[in-house]
C-alpha cells in the first residue's frame, strides 16, 4: 500500500518544481494582457477546461469582464478584448479552432500550456508556459509525474492562476474586501 503522506509530499515537490521552472516574464506578460483586455473569454477542454472556469471565477471576482467560452453569456469578442486557452499538450483542433475565430475578430489571445513548441502556443500572442507532464507525455512508460495522467499540468495551472490572480489585484488596486463582496450570495 503506498503512503499517503509520501505520496503528497512528492506531488507538493513536483508542484513546486514547475513553478520554479516557470518564467516570470511569463507570468507578468499575462498579468498585463488580463489587466488591459475589456472583456476576457477563457476556455479549455477536459480538467484543463476546469482549471480554466476557476480562473474565470477569479477574474469576476477581480471585477473584470471575464467569461467561461460555451456560456450561454459569452458576447462576442473583438478588437480590445481576450482570449485565454489552455492547450497542456500544445495541441487541440477546437482549442485552434476558437484561436482563429478570436484572432480574425480582432481580439488578443493566450495560451498556458507545458509544450510551447505547439501550434497553439505558437498561434497565440502571450504565452504562460507551465512545463509539467500532461497526459500526452505520459504513455508507454514514459510518465515521470507521481501524479496520474497530467495531473501534475492541471495542479500547475491551479496554482499558477492564484499566483496570476494575487499579481493581478495588486496591479489593478483589488482590495480583498472588494474580491469577497463579488462572491455569490446564492450557495
Amino acid at each position: 500500500m503506498m503512503d499517503p503522506v509520501d505520496l503528497s509530499v512528492r506531488a507538493v515537490e513536483e508542484l513546486k518544481g514547475v513553478l520554479l521552472a516557470t518564467k516570470r516574464s511569463d507570468f507578468e506578460a499575462l498579468v498585463e494582457a488580463i489587466a488591459h483586455a475589456r472583456t476576457i473569454a477563457l476556455h479549455g477542454v477536459g480538467r484543463e477546461g476546469l482549471m480554466m472556469r476557476a480562473l474565470a471565477m477569479r477574474l469576476y471576482h477581480l471585477g473584470l469582464d471575464a467569461h467561461v467560452v460555451g456560456d450561454m453569456s459569452v458576447p462576442p469578442l473583438r478588437a480590445g478584448d481576450l482570449l485565454i486557452v489552455s492547450a497542456g499538450p500544445g495541441a487541440f483542433s477546437t482549442v485552434a479552432a476558437l484561436l482563429g475565430v478570436a484572432q480574425s475578430a480582432g481580439a488578443a489571445t493566450a495560451c498556458i500550456t507545458a509544450q510551447p513548441d505547439g501550434a497553439v502556443p505558437q498561434a497565440a500572442d502571450v504565452l504562460l508556459t507551465l512545463p509539467a507532464q500532461t497526459m500526452a507525455d505520459d504513455t508507454d512508460g514514459a510518465a515521470t509525474s507521481t501524479l496520474p495522467m497530467g495531473s501534475l499540468y492541471e495542479g500547475a495551472q491551479y496554482l499558477a492562476f492564484e499566483v496570476l490572480v494575487l499579481m493581478l489585484r495588486d496591479r489593478l488596486g483589488v482590495s480583498p474586501e472588494h474580491m469577497r463582496a463579488r462572491h455569490t450570495n446564492l450557495e
